[in-house]
């Protein structure tokens, strides 16, 4: 995934735009967000860090936890490589859990799949 901020009269915003690398299962299209905020909010809270890719994590985490995001979609969705990258993900914002007996074989399937 790369992510692209760029300024604009009046305002921020921030583009996100995927790179699908070759992989042996294709992905379906992406979509890329626009997100308009005040200069003076934006000074604000754009310091701390990546504004971009904190915002694709609230939103990830967020979907994640209404549930309307798998594991695997998560970690997808975050550029994560492991299972493990996501457990810390999820870990250090206070997120500690099993996964499910589904997600495990999912991800069996997967790697399967991989030939791995």
């Amino acid at each position: 995934m790369v992510i692209h901020p760029a300024p604009i009269r009046g305002g921020w915003h921030a583009t996100t735009q995927s790179l699908n690398p070759p992989r042996l299962h294709a992905y379906p299209p992406t979509m890329d967000l626009t997100l308009h905020l005040p200069d003076d909010l934006a000074a604000r809270i754009a310091s701390p860090g990546d504004l971009p890719r904190r915002l694709v994590e609230a939103l990830a985490l967020e979907e994640y936890r209404a549930r309307r995001l798998t594991r695997p979609e998560l970690r997808r969705l975050l550029g994560l490589a492991t299972r493990a990258e996501l457990d810390g993900f999820l870990k250090a914002r206070g997120i500690d859990e099993s996964i499910t007996a589904e997600e495990f074989e999912r991800d069996h399937q997967d790697l399967d799949g991989l030939g791995v």
